[in-house]
């Protein structure tokens, strides 16, 4: 017997195919029954002829007057009221083969409007399901007992196991190890001490502890932000067709006129022929002829809109607010230096932590692991690991017990340093300790995008006249963001509602664009115009409520989307005015009385050929940034794979200079000089002059000129200008030490050194290896 569905889980309903044939089956039908009149006419069979036009004409005719009829009720007046009386005008005074094109054209700009809009679904399923259910409950006579969260009271003691999600909110009973992103945002995974208060919806990333509820479900935080996305997305206003919106002025046009030639004349042939041709076949064909374009073509670049109404706003929009983590930063923490005390080694601390914390599930303990990896660091299987929540991870590693996460006691003057150092930064601190107290540290952060500053810079291009960063996090770290990327302004400290008032207030002002990535982002998504998701990394449920969302993981797929939105649109908006400017023209002679009504149909037909071979166009152009060929890819992927290796020297540079500072009489300072001015000579200056030699030449056409690399080739100058003021030294020191009139020359010179690589390797990063569109 087969499983049962699960109740608690609603099922996606499975799309037959014949559901997608039904949509294409009018246009299907016209067509053939057009052609069947043709070959009666043609055959000499003139009055079944007729008849057939005249059907195909009442056919199309019923649902479009229905349609119209509602439009109406509803007080919304569009273009459609045109086709109406025209097919209603031919079928009037017998011009069926009239009646029969028309309806044929309406039913094609029909099937392409409809084929836009396919996947439009605005539910919120994926954040209605990740809503817990029910909760674990702890009863007087100790036991646990499984209950709905509607029956969960304030005061009732809950037990909440590993990777759980908190029911509830409350205070929790013991320390506890969670994951606030889906509330705060914030990628980095918190310690909660027993006592403090934590929010319903954040995941359980440690041991199980209890939490003592201190709201009911209804109240809770995620329930309030389910709440906001659903009155958000109701709220929103219903999309406007392109071609509506020139209803205001074409339609009394097109009556005054037929009405003129009908009552100059006294003959109502010229109202119908004007009708007949003022159908505005080049609005319900070439627009959404170039929308569809436009959206096959953010899909090919790991966009997918959900239909045509927001790729229209998309292109119209001028404000942008962007969630700062998992959007502007990787999303994900990144192990970004290591700290040791003087005299210490960076990569036997590195290693000792990752190799303790190879069996961690946490997000943390993956960022060690990966960095440790990435240096080549040979880890060891540890033994007797255990994992106390709150307070970290410990096991032993060659013998020694070695503990990772918090550290206890007075803190040494280096571990001080270097804790005050993260803090002003907004890094996470990871402390790696022995029985004898803390013997490193490894730095944590949330890194910004390579690919954020450019983005940023051709969203602007695009035509986005103000783009703004609203975080959860600190306004300190916050601010920092903002400047690396060029925003115009950032909100910190900002909940799910503060976001959404935001997203109003931005909205009230002009067309307007939302990126965010996590649960708490969705409420803001859906309240936007255009709500875009960070769907490779986010949650379900922002995916679900936003208008568009990003498949891949790379920010600039927005910009290329904004710039095709914008050349579909301005497309079609030029196909729509020079197919309705021609129209005109006709009608004007149809009103003379000039043109008949079969004549003005195909004539029509026509000018629909034209607006349509136009609307094509929207199938390329339009994106400023130029593919970057295979053989280029190829370059940045291999230097970007050597910067690990120059990073690494790097990190030897400034070991150096502090031991220069501090101790340069120490038996190792001279040695570790060496040491750094070694892998100077033979692992970055190498990379340096073969990125002079290959990558710089092949990066001229994705950049446009060989002059964009002129100021990446002046820094690899100076680069090798200190390198060699090192060097200088290190001959004058021969076998002995530094002497004390060197010693202010070489500091300089070793941290302007450290200081010109580090940010010669980031804008490198951002500005060339940011344009491989397989990076991530």
């Amino acid at each position: 017997m087969g499983a049962e569905p699960d109740e608690c889980v609603p099922q996606r309903p499975v799309r037959r195919r014949g559901a997608r044939w039904r949509e294409w089956a009018p246009l299907a039908a016209s067509t053939v029954a057009v052609l069947a009149g043709a070959v009666l006419w043609l055959t000499g069979r003139r009055d079944a002829a007729g008849l057939v036009w005249a059907a195909v004409t009442l056919v199309a005719l019923v649902p479009a007057g229905w349609s119209v009829l509602r439009q109406l009720w509803r007080r919304r007046f569009g273009v459609d009221v045109i086709a109406v009386l025209a097919l209603a005008g031919s079928l009037a005074v017998g011009e069926y083969l009239a009646g029969a094109v028309i309806a044929l054209m309406v039913a094609t700009g029909r099937t392409l409007e409809g084929y836009a809009q396919r996947r439009a679904t605005r539910d919120l399923r994926a954040l209605l399901e990740r809503a817990p259910r029910t909760a674990r409950r702890r009863t007087a006579d100790g036991g646990i007992e499984v209950v709905p969260l509607d029956r969960i009271a304030v005061g009732d003691r809950l037990l909440v196991g590993p990777g759980d999600v908190v029911p509830v909110d409350g205070t929790v009973e013991e320390a506890a190890t969670l994951d606030e992103s889906v509330v705060t945002g914030e990628s980095q995974v918190v310690s909660r001490a027993a006592g403090q208060q934590v929010g319903s919806g954040v995941v359980n990333t440690g041991a199980g502890f209890g939490l003592r509820a201190t709201r009911s479900a209804a109240q809770s935080t995620y329930a309030g932000i389910v709440r906001l996305a659903e009155e958000a997305t109701a709220h929103k206003a219903p999309m406007v067709r392109l071609a509506d919106r020139y209803a205001a002025a074409f339609v009394p046009f097109t009556l005054v006129l037929a009405g003129l030639g009908w009552l100059l004349s006294g003959d109502v042939v010229r109202a119908v022929a004007v009708l007949v041709v003022a159908t505005p076949c080049p609005l319900l064909l070439a627009t959404p002829i170039a929308i569809v374009s436009g959206l096959s073509r953010v899909a090919r670049r790991g966009v997918l809109v959900r239909d045509g109404g927001s790729l229209e706003l998309l292109g119209r929009a001028r404000t942008l607010l962007m969630d700062k983590t998992g959007t502007l930063t990787a999303g994900r923490p990144r192990a970004a230096e290591t700290v040791v005390p003087p005299g210490g080694d960076r990569d036997e601390v590195l290693r000792l932590a990752a190799s303790v914390e190879q069996l961690s599930p946490h997000v943390l303990a993956a960022a060690l692991v990966a960095q440790a990896r990435e240096r080549g660091l040979a880890l060891t299987a540890p033994t007797e690991v255990t994992e106390e929540p709150g307070r970290g991870v410990s096991g032993r590693v060659d013998g020694r017990r070695i503990r990772v996460g918090q550290v206890a006691g007075e803190l040494p003057d280096w571990a001080a340093r270097a804790r005050d150092r993260a803090e002003v930064v907004g890094r996470s601190t990871v402390w790696v300790s022995d029985d004898s107290g803390p013997v490193g540290a490894v730095l944590l952060e949330d890194p910004v995008r390579p690919d954020a500053r450019r983005t940023v810079r051709r969203l602007r291009q695009a035509g986005l006249t103000r783009l703004v960063m609203l975080t959860g996090d600190r306004p300190r770290i916050a601010e920092q963001v903002a400047q690396a990327v060029g925003v115009d302004e950032s909100l910190a400290q900002c909940s799910p509602a503060g976001k959404v008032a935001r997203v109003r207030a931005e909205a009230g002002r002009a067309i307007t664009v939302m990126v965010g990535d996590g649960v708490n982002d969705a409420p803001a998504l859906a309240e936007a115009h255009v709500g875009v998701a960070m769907g490779a990394t986010g949650a379900t449920a922002s995916a679900d409520v936003a208008d568009a969302v990003l498949t891949v993981d790379r920010l600039d797929r927005l910009a290329d989307a904004v710039e095709i939105a914008r050349y579909a649109r301005r497309v079609a908006v030029q196909s729509a005015t020079v197919g309705m400017g021609l129209a005109v023209v006709a009608m004007l002679v149809a009103a003379a009385g000039r043109l008949p009504p079969v004549a003005g149909a195909f004539l029509q037909e026509g000018i629909d050929v034209v607006v349509i071979l136009n609307a094509l166009r929207a199938l390329g152009g339009g994106l400023r940034r130029r593919d970057v060929p295979a053989g280029t890819r190829d370059l940045l992927d291999r230097y970007a794979g050597q910067h690990r290796a120059v990073r690494a020297a790097v990190t030897r540079v400034r070991d150096a200079a502090d031991l220069v500072a501090t101790r340069p009489d120490a038996p190792e300072c001279l040695p570790a000089v060496r040491e750094a001015y070694r892998r100077l000579t033979e692992q970055v200056l190498p990379h340096e002059a073969d990125e002079e030699r290959q990558l710089y030449p092949a990066l001229a056409q994705p950049l446009g000129s060989t002059e964009a690399t002129a100021t990446m080739s002046r820094a690899h100058l100076e680069i090798r200008r200190l390198v060699d003021r090192i060097g200088g030294h290190l001959a004058q020191a021969g076998d002995a030490r530094l002497r004390p009139d060197q010693i202010p020359d070489l500091l300089a010179s070793l941290y302007g050194l450290d200081a010109v690589l580090r940010l010669h390797l980031t804008q490198e990063e951002e500005e060339f290896f940011s344009l491989n569109p397989t990076a991530t």
